[in-house]
């Protein structure tokens, strides 16, 4: 079976078509994440998930090599606590098409396997029906709701906290 995508660390030689991608997909993303929109927010990102406790994946398509999301895990905190933070966001054009669901699956088995955590945690907006419905089919469970837990668009937004422990 051919695979639909593939993972990859994000570079510098990403940053034209990440910035692109990014701002064509305002509508999808607003008000649910921010992300990097210019070439310094950019770097910004990259120097960030360069540190030992962030991991970025590009989720991309075998044929053309697009972005079609990503998937970070940061936060990581070793032994014994083993958890991480997982965010992700699709770029539009590839939404709806279970792209996502192969990357972050992907990603979720790297982190219980290379990784060795113990357990994920995805923080979701209340209103963000797409994503809650892709960590609860991967296995994820609803542990609770934090008020204005993450300042995102200049507001704070209260998200539900979703985790997984490793199998």
């Amino acid at each position: 079976m051919k695979r639909r995508i593939y993972l990859r660390p994000p570079g510098p030689d990403d940053e034209t078509a990440f910035i692109e991608a990014v701002r064509e997909s305002h509508a999808i993303h607003d008000p649910w994440v921010s992300s990097p929109d210019s070439p310094e927010a950019f770097r910004a990102y990259l120097e960030r998930m360069a540190q030992p406790n962030h991991h970025a994946f590009l989720v991309c398509l075998p044929d053309t090599d697009e972005i079609a999301g990503v998937v970070n895990i940061t936060h990581v905190v070793p032994e014994p606590f083993c958890s991480g933070y997982l965010s992700y966001y699709v770029f539009s054009g590839h939404e709806r098409q279970g792209l996502m669901h192969e990357g972050v699956k992907a990603v979720v088995g790297h982190a219980f396997g290379e990784m060795k955590l113990h357990r994920l945690e995805a923080n979701i907006q209340p209103g963000n029906e797409a994503s809650i419905a892709l960590v609860r089919s991967l296995g994820f469970s609803r542990e609770g709701y934090s008020p204005r837990y993450l300042k995102i668009g200049g507001e704070w937004r209260d998200h539900e906290r979703w985790a997984i422990l490793v199998s």
